[in-house]
């Protein structure tokens, strides 16, 4: 069986699992998560992929910058952990907040894209002031009241009918890995962002996936996405929620998985 370590790679602390000659698959995860979100992905995906799943600067074990990072910030963290890991190239997933690293990783450095996926993600929250300005209401609540922010966005990130302990599990990664500054500069980093006008630049391989009952990303935002890449495949998981890589792993590593089979040697 396939496990997955812990290691330290420069200021990131990765989640890692598979061959270390495998082609790599770099998981990104959302604005309330770490790496450990993605331990549902080791047994589906690690038998063919090398897996690394940072902490993002400021969240988890990896380290908090001195200053907030903005999205190009966070994003050329991921070239950091390319080099440190010694990989030229990656495919690139990214959830939600993670969504919106990935696609301007895609767009800042296409020479270190394979492909792209998007999962549960948007554009960016910087549509207009009230969408910036909600982002940086959710950072202002989660440093008033951690506990109580934790306890009530819990349930708007699944489905109704998800069991009670991937709830459990998505609550207490939440918990663990989230801190301020982190959470701010991330929730900061989405209100300065809208990729709408930049979507049609990209032109790696991409797969845009969502849950079908997503209600904090909608399976609109995602659509809008896959209008704009040109040649992006659009999937929806039914029965799921935000974070179908949690909800349904095994739906959500088949589908992923399939579609990562099929891209170009």
């Amino acid at each position: 069986m396939i496990e997955a370590t812990r290691v330290r790679r420069g200021p990131l602390a990765v989640v890692e699992a598979g061959d270390p000659d495998a082609p790599v698959l770099v998981l990104l995860h959302g604005i309330g998560s770490s790496g450990d979100a993605f331990l549902g992905q080791v047994h589906g995906l690690a038998n063919r992929w090398r897996l690394l799943a940072p902490d993002a600067p400021g969240y988890g074990e990896s380290d908090d910058p001195a200053d907030a990072p903005g999205i190009d910030g966070f994003t050329d963290t991921v070239v950091g952990l390319l080099d440190d890991a010694d990989v030229d190239r990656a495919v690139v997933l990214g959830v939600s907040w993670g969504g919106v690293i990935a696609t301007r990783f895609a767009l800042r450095h296409p020479d270190r894209l394979r492909a792209l996926v998007l999962a549960d993600t948007s554009r960016g929250s910087g549509i207009d002031a009230d969408q910036a300005d909600m982002m940086r209401l959710r950072a202002e609540q989660y440093a008033a009241a951690p506990e109580a922010f934790v306890r009530d966005r819990t349930p708007l990130l699944v489905a109704d009918d998800t069991p009670a302990e991937v709830v459990q599990q998505v609550a207490a990664i939440m918990s663990t890995a989230c801190r301020m500054p982190g959470y701010g500069h991330a929730a900061a980093s989405l209100a300065e962002t809208d990729h709408a006008a930049d979507l049609g630049r990209i032109h790696a391989p991409t797969l845009v996936v969502v849950g079908e009952h997503d209600r904090v990303c909608p399976p609109s935002d995602s659509q809008f996405l896959a209008d704009g890449i040109p040649g992006a495949v659009y999937v929806e998981i039914s029965n799921t929620g935000h974070l179908p890589n949690q909800e349904r792993p095994d739906e959500f590593n088949r589908i992923v998985g399939d579609w990562l089979d099929g891209l170009p040697v």
